[in-house]
């Protein structure tokens, strides 16, 4: 059943991806990485670190253990519904009405022009927020029900909205196919509320939603709400370091030349498959039986899948990071090199891509430890961490800016994901970590690393012959 929930959303994330590529393929075509692809980066970022948040799990990891713990399930689900859209709905509202303030805040280096033409999308975009918060929270209760497959696969209809629009004005002035893939970006999220919708219906949880608002006066929830309200800040942040530092890091960009916040949005596009293929598939599968098992004070069990995930993502992330470093610019140039993207942004991207990549692992093994803080109420622990990694993130990227522009940049995202593995693993417990580490499965990782890495060393030369 575990393998089975992994294979669901893998499958699913590899086929989103793969469309996702594609509308990648056919955005640097039209856009290339300029000063209109900048402005849509930017003004889709901030949605985008939200979705991340939502979407890969922050927002799940401090719901599920809560939701798993209430006795009044229906009525705690939808009291934190609502007050959530409320929240969510009034934010969106003041970018809507105050756009240039919220770009400026993102962008701090650009000018007043760039920020003046980035404004009307910023507001578009940010509406796509709530529309993945129901995705999302939706999408827990499915997980509760140990059915992944239709959030796994919903993002696909995102990519194909936005595909979509490409078609329709790709012969169309920069310009204009930033404003279409920006009203495409909240098609594709009313299209991902629909499934989820008839997914929900189907599944009977509507029922959930009709009880919770009937008894919402008569069922007294104030100490679950209490204990949700004190988990939540800590849980999202200690779970969105990645998106943080990634958001940081399109900032820190905006000070550098012309190109570099395109540069990071495409390198990172690649380097999030692996990560989501493996390690948010992974973790999204694992987190609603690690924390049943938990409350259930079965240890045993937690542990054990804890060991089969993590050899699951050693050996899948590390031949994914071998395989970024060593072939960065053949893969740069065959998803992107067409149309406005010239062989000088393929190198400068594929120098991004290599940087990302050494943070591959760190990052995918931390969110599967850090279920385990999750599970067991160590939201405010996993904060700490997630602050000690943003902070070392920020000091790396300073440093490093100057010297190795965009690439610097990665490179300090990387060593931000380091510093969250390896404080995370020591506040679950080190002597755990040794006892999976201290097995035979780790000598045939090595080996295997190394004669795999020894043939890509030669195909890479192959490959840059044949491309040069």
């Amino acid at each position: 059943m575990l393998f089975k929930s992994i294979f669901t959303n893998s499958f699913g994330i590899l086929l989103s991806r793969i469309v996702g590529f594609i509308r990648d393929v056919m955005m640097a075509s039209a856009l290339g990485a300029n000063y209109w692809s900048d402005i849509f980066f930017v003004a889709n970022r901030l949605p985008n670190l939200f979705r991340n948040i939502f979407a890969e799990g922050a927002f799940t990891q401090a719901f599920m253990p809560s939701f798993v713990a209430s006795s009044n399930k229906s009525v705690f689900s939808t009291a934190i519904f609502l007050r959530f859209s409320l929240f969510i709905i009034f934010g969106s509202l003041v970018v809507t009405f105050a756009p240039e303030y919220v770009t400026k805040i993102l962008m701090i280096g650009w000018d007043a022009e760039r920020i003046a033409d980035t404004a009307p999308l910023t507001a578009i975009n940010f509406w796509y927020l709530y529309l993945i918060f129901i995705v999302t929270f939706i999408a827990t209760l499915l997980q509760y029900k140990e059915h992944f497959a239709t959030t796994a696969l919903s993002t696909v209809l995102l990519n194909l909205s936005m595909i979509v629009a490409l078609l329709l004005f790709m012969k169309s002035d920069p310009k204009t196919i930033a404003y279409a893939l920006s009203i495409s970006v909240l098609v594709g999220g009313v299209l991902q509320v629909l499934v989820h919708l008839i997914a929900m219906s189907k599944l009977h949880l509507t029922k959930l939603f009709a009880g919770g608002w009937k008894y919402r006066k008569t069922r007294d929830i104030t100490e679950e709400k209490k204990r949700f309200t004190s988990l939540f800040i800590p849980a999202v942040w200690g779970g969105s370091s990645m998106q943080i530092n990634s958001f940081v890091g399109t900032m820190i960009a905006s000070f550098l030349v012309t190109g570099s916040v395109s540069y990071l949005a495409y390198a990172q596009r690649v380097f999030q498959l692996p990560l989501a293929l493996f390690a948010i598939a992974t973790a999204t599968a694992l987190f609603p039986g690690i924390s049943k098992a938990l409350k259930n004070k079965n240890e045993t069990l937690a542990y054990t899948n804890l060991k089969k995930g993590f050899w699951l993502l050693s050996f899948a992330l590390s031949f994914a990071t071998l395989g970024g470093v060593l072939l960065a610019e053949p893969i740069v140039w065959l998803l992107f090199e067409r149309g406005a993207f010239t062989p000088i942004q393929t190198q400068q991207t594929a120098s991004v891509l290599s940087m990302f990549m050494l943070g591959l692992l760190p990052l995918g093994l931390s969110k599967l430890f850090s279920l385990f803080l999750y599970a067991t109420y160590r939201q405010g622990k996993a904060a700490k961490i997630a602050t000690i990694s943003v902070v070392s993130n920020i000091i790396a990227s300073l440093l490093l800016m100057h010297s190795m522009g965009a690439a610097g940049v990665a490179l300090a995202g990387s060593i931000g994901g380091w510093v969250l593995f390896i404080l995370t693993v020591k506040e679950v417990g080190i002597e755990r970590f040794m006892e999976i580490i201290k097995s035979k499965i780790s000598l045939y990782l090595l080996l295997s690393l190394t004669l795999f890495g020894i043939l890509l060393y030669y195909v890479n030369i192959l490959l840059l012959q044949w491309i040069h």
